[in-house]
């Protein structure tokens, strides 16, 4: 079968559906990945068919918050619709992507699913995620849900209005959408895994959180990390990932200052910061392999993005959560919860204190590598690219 797949956002929002996409190629599907030009080579790389997104996801562009995303949410639409073009027989819909998604594939008459990084789905036991998830108890977590979709709808409210008129389909309101998706329970399956957030017990059929689909990556390290690991103790893993724009010469400073009260060497991934720093026994990078790499680290100090923040449960390192926004708050406080990792320090309350405190805590108290490799153990278990394999081949029965 033809299956395209379309995620846009970060690095992380992204990444993931590399590996997935191998996996539904392996089983012999014909698979493109529609996502943004920056990560046209990467896509490309792994043997995958390559069609463009509009959008840059590293891109400020002018106007305000809400503004930019407005605009961006419009161009998406019509380029979900372009990437549709060339046909498909099953449309796999990202988080970002679903709200426009769902009407292309009508208009396309196409089955579609969604393969979800993030539990969006309101439920009452916890809160909405980019809301940081604080339990406002069952009632009001799932109140807090649905409003959290209604704000996304608003969002997307002319973005819909403009892609349905292209495509020639009948005017359509989110709400209306979702509640038609509820009444055919809708497929989605999730991409993260159950040793970090268990599958809430209200949640409809149809929905299922099935383990997480890998980024492909090369599954080595460049010459100077293999030498700077060598040189002595693990080291810690300092990286903000696409969050901190404008601010790596400050950052940098910070975690040097906070790696040496701390006592420890510092391995510091540049990220979209620009973090860097010239210290002894503290070496800066660029994009690498985080699978390679997290293995071999006494703790991963991150931003807490849905991809980072497994790579390091995987590699049963401990973690110490610096979260910005979004999602970030909501896996800093799941691998908390699990003891993997010490308690989040804010983005906003970073400093070098906080940060070696929390390094000490990290790389001392051995419950949170315990615990980190507890969940990792259980993740080995997991085969969630082949769920989404098995959903496919479904798919397409249901649709002869």
């Amino acid at each position: 079968m033809r299956i395209l797949v379309t995620a846009a956002g970060s690095h992380g929002d992204v990444a993931p559906y590399t590996g997935l996409g191998v996996r539904l190629a392996e089983a012999g599907h014909e698979v493109a990945l529609a996502t943004h030009g920056s990560y046209a080579e990467t896509v490309e790389r792994c043997g995958l068919e390559f069609r463009p997104l509009p959008g840059d996801p590293q891109g400020g562009g002018k106007g305000g918050m809400l503004r930019r995303a407005k605009e961006f949410v419009g161009e998406l639409g019509q380029g979900i619709a372009q990437a549709a073009e060339p046909g498909a027989d099953v449309l796999l819909l990202s988080t970002s992507t679903a709200p426009l998604g769902w009407h292309v594939a009508e208009a396309l008459r196409t089955a579609s699913a969604g393969v979800y990084l993030q539990p969006v789905e309101p439920t009452g036991e916890f809160g909405p995620v980019v809301g940081g998830a604080r339990s406002l108890g069952r009632w009001g977590n799932r109140a807090a849900g649905r409003a959290a979709l209604g704000v996304v709808d608003r969002l997307h409210r002319d973005a819909v209005a403009q892609l349905r008129a292209r495509l020639d389909l009948p005017p359509l309101s989110g709400p209306a959408m979702r509640r038609r998706l509820l009444g055919e329970q809708w497929p989605a399956l999730h991409g993260f895994s159950p040793a970090l957030v268990r599958r809430p017990t209200d949640w409809r059929p149809g929905l299922a959180v099935v383990g997480n689909w890998w980024p492909v990556g090369s599954g080595e390290l460049p010459d100077q990390v293999e030498e700077f690991l060598a040189a002595g103790p693990a080291p810690v893993f300092i990286g903000f990932g696409s969050m901190g724009a404008g601010q790596g010469e400050r950052l940098g400073r910070l975690a040097v200052a906070a790696l040496r009260a701390a006592g420890q060497r510092g391995i510091l991934q540049a990220g979209w910061a620009g973090l860097t720093a010239e210290a002894e026994d503290v070496l800066t990078v660029g994009q690498l392999d985080h699978a390679a790499l997290f293995p071999r680290v006494a703790t991963v100090v991150h931003h807490a993005g849905a991809g980072t923040t497994a790579a390091t449960l995987r590699a049963g390192a401990p973690s110490v959560p610096v979260p910005v926004t979004a999602d970030q708050p909501f896996w800093a406080r799941r691998l908390t919860a699990i003891g993997a990792a010490v308690a989040p320090i804010p983005f906003r309350d970073l400093t070098a204190e906080r940060l070696a405190s929390a390094i000490r805590q990290a790389v001392t108290d051995p419950s949170h590598r315990e615990c980190a490799a507890a969940a990792a153990a259980r993740m080995a278990k997991e085969d969630g690219a082949g769920r989404v394999v098995d959903l496919v081949a479904r798919l397409g029965r249901d649709d002869l």
